[in-house]
């Protein structure tokens, strides 16, 4: 049974054409019992031939629904003409005024209304009632306008009802592709941070071990416990830097931070500290002071300037030369975390700075100021005057609840 209901769905002027046989069929049989009747206006001919074309109305009504309006005029005009008195074929005028307000043009509709309005009036001039005059004949009208009426107010509200629905599917469908647009934004952006976390970590961990690794090879022979000494802060930063990378590894593959394991934490203002430590280690003399009253902060705003200030000192070993010392100051203020790093060194090449070294040739400053005007902060970067490279930062910031 729902098959044949499925076939039907699918093909619905099947559905009318069938139907437009039976009324044919019905149709014949009141035009041959009214031909010579007395009191019936049925020309034989004329009758049959009305009630062909207003079956066929019926059966191409959802194919042609505006040419078989007008070709339903055409007939009821023929009827009042030919002198051919309603029939049951005229349920077509009832039936094409549906399908016009449903689904056919706005004017089709209009014109389907002023028709429906003015049929019965114009049957009950040209074929009036036996009933005398009057009130009589006023309410036959009425009775016969009605289904008319009610047909053309069906069929708009279903117009009205499949307009909704269009809409609101067309609404669903615009936001499933805003919703796709701002995965993808959203995964691009998730990219970029994890990029700049990639850079951050392999940057400032491999510097310092190459820097050591060059202090072990100098010292091997003359100095084998500062040799050890190095190695063992080669193996600890290579440990370190594996740890970070694995838990970035791990957002990739989970798009969640893991807790536990070989995983760490999120770095903090806390930890630069030990990052500074790590640098004197190595090899770089870092003066590093907090002015303010530590508070706790917003984690944006934590890890921003805990990568600021690994970048800094990264560069700072890239481009300062052999004797280069820097200094890191942390100011908290009212509104904002501020931060200075300078060194005295001889200074990036300036087209590294340049634009956030847009060149290409180098893209600390670049994930720098990403990372700056991701919290709403400021960036200032430049040769220091006298020489050197100094680095100051602005980050606003609120009270962590």
């Amino acid at each position: 049974m729902q098959r044949l209901y499925d076939f039907l769905r699918r093909h619905p002027t099947w559905v009318d054409t069938f139907w437009a046989v039976v009324l044919f069929g019905i149709s014949c049989v009141g035009v041959t019992g009214a031909n010579g009747v007395p009191g019936h206006h049925m020309p034989l001919a004329a009758g049959l031939a009305v009630s062909a074309v207003l079956c066929l109305v019926v059966a191409l009504r959802r194919l042609y629904p505006e040419p078989m309006l007008l070709l339903a005029a055409a007939c009821g005009l023929a009827q009042l003409i030919l002198d051919v008195e309603t029939t049951v074929a005229d349920f077509a005028m009832l039936v094409i005024t549906y399908t016009v307000a449903t689904v056919g043009a706005r004017w089709a509709s209009r014109l389907a209304l002023g028709i429906s309005l003015c049929a019965a009036t114009l049957a009950q001039i040209r074929w009036p009632a036996d009933e005398p005059a009057g009130l009589s004949r006023v309410a036959v009208v009425v009775f016969q306008t009605v289904p008319f009426a009610l047909a053309w107010v069906l069929g708009d509200s279903m117009r009205t009802r499949r307009a909704y629905f269009a809409q609101l599917e067309e609404r669903a469908a615009r936001l499933e592709k805003e919703r796709e647009a701002q995965s993808k934004v959203a995964v691009a952006a998730e990219r970029a941070r994890i990029a700049r976390e990639l850079h951050d970590v392999v940057a400032h961990n491999v510097s310092v071990m190459v820097v050591q690794a060059d202090g072990a090879a100098y010292v091997l022979d003359s100095a084998p416990d500062q040799a050890k000494k190095a190695l063992e802060t080669i193996s600890s930063t290579g440990r370190q830097a594996l740890a970070e990378m694995r838990r970035l590894l791990g957002v990739l593959r989970t798009g969640e931070h893991q807790e536990g394991g070989e995983y760490v934490p999120q770095p903090d203002v806390e930890q630069i500290d030990d990052l500074v430590e790590q640098c004197r280690t190595s090899g770089l003399p870092v003066d590093f002071k907090v002015e303010g009253t530590p508070r706790p902060l917003p984690s944006g705003v934590e890890l921003t300037a805990y990568r600021i200030v690994q970048e800094a000192l990264t560069n700072t070993r890239k481009h300062g030369g052999p004797n280069a010392g820097a200094s890191v100051r942390l100011v908290y203020f009212d509104d904002g975390l501020g931060l200075l790093v300078e060194d005295d060194g001889k200074g990036a090449p300036h087209e590294l700075y340049e634009e956030g070294g847009a060149d290409g040739q180098g893209h600390g400053l670049i994930g720098m100021r990403e990372r700056v005007g991701m919290v709403g902060g400021t960036l200032d970067a430049g040769p220091r005057p006298g020489g050197g490279f100094r680095i100051s930062v602005l980050l606003p910031l609120k009270a962590a609840h």
